[in-house]
């Protein structure tokens, strides 16, 4: 886990997307704090207190907050993930890694250990920040009243978290190049997608989204927060069940690539 870490944080473009990552956060936290301050808000309306900027805090704000910090996860998975064990592959480092006292499920989890805890450090630690900063700032009791929006958002993330670091591991393990297993991840995520929208247009069902993963995610992390859709769309979405089986069998998928790749052996050609 500390060499793993170290080789990730020497890269420049890793310090740069992990810079990027906090953007969001950054912009939120400056939206939160306008929002509960009266005098700024005069003060950005010219003194009129009816064009004062409204934007409320409530479950659809963190719900948007919520994908400007997922998805960027995903380009930092993309390029973070694959480098994690792709050397180790490429070089056939993977039988001298194991004849320590190393098994293969302690390298798969210090590897994930290290890919989760980037993760985290974009995700679920700044938003919850966030929500703790919004309640402070409220001049009204505001945390008990909206606690779903942090186990919303614990939840989601760490759903998200979990299918990112499996998927990317997964991909690296049986492509040796990184670049093409960075491209690898982009590609599973949303390829799927897009034959997902096909099938239901030509099918006229909506059962191909079970295999389309940006809907599961939004779907999912609309729900954990409680955030309510038009009644009209109610009855195209698909049950919560469904979309969790399908996550999980994701996850699963990802575990058994990696079960039948990581082994400690060696070809030996003459």
């Amino acid at each position: 886990m500390k060499y793993a870490a170290a080789d990730l944080w020497s890269s420049r473009i890793t310090n740069v997307l992990f810079f990027l990552c906090i953007v969001p956060t950054l912009i939120s936290m400056s939206v939160i704090y306008v929002m509960n301050n009266d005098v700024i808000r005069l003060l950005l309306s010219g003194g009129s207190n009816a064009a004062a900027p409204k934007i409320a805090i409530d479950e659809r704000f963190f719900y948007g907050m919520l994908q400007g910090q997922c998805w960027p996860a995903l380009v930092l998975t993309a390029w973070i993930g694959p480098k994690l064990i792709a050397g180790d592959l490429a070089n056939d480092a993977l039988p001298t890694i194991l004849s320590h006292p190393i098994t293969r499920l302690e390298y798969v989890v210090a590897k994930l250990t290290v890919l989760a805890a980037f993760l985290s450090a974009i995700t679920w630690v700044p938003m919850s920040l966030l929500f703790f900063f919004q309640a402070y700032m409220s001049p009204q009791p505001w945390a008990w009243a909206h606690i779903h929006i942090l186990l919303g958002l614990l939840v989601g993330t760490m759903l998200w978290i979990a299918l990112l670091s499996l998927l990317s591991i997964a991909l690296a393990s049986w492509v040796k190049w990184r670049i093409v297993a960075t491209g690898l991840v982009f590609a599973t995520v949303f390829v799927p997608a897009g034959v997902g929208t096909v099938f239901n247009a030509v099918m006229r069902t909506t059962w191909g989204n079970l295999i389309n993963l940006p809907y599961i995610m939004v779907t999912l992390w609309r729900r954990l927060l409680h955030v309510s859709i038009p009644a009209m769309f109610e009855r195209y979405e698909l049950p919560t069940t469904a979309l969790l089986i399908a996550l999980t069998c994701m996850c699963v998928l990802c575990a058994m690539a990696l079960n039948a790749r990581i082994r400690a052996r060696e070809v030996v050609r003459g």
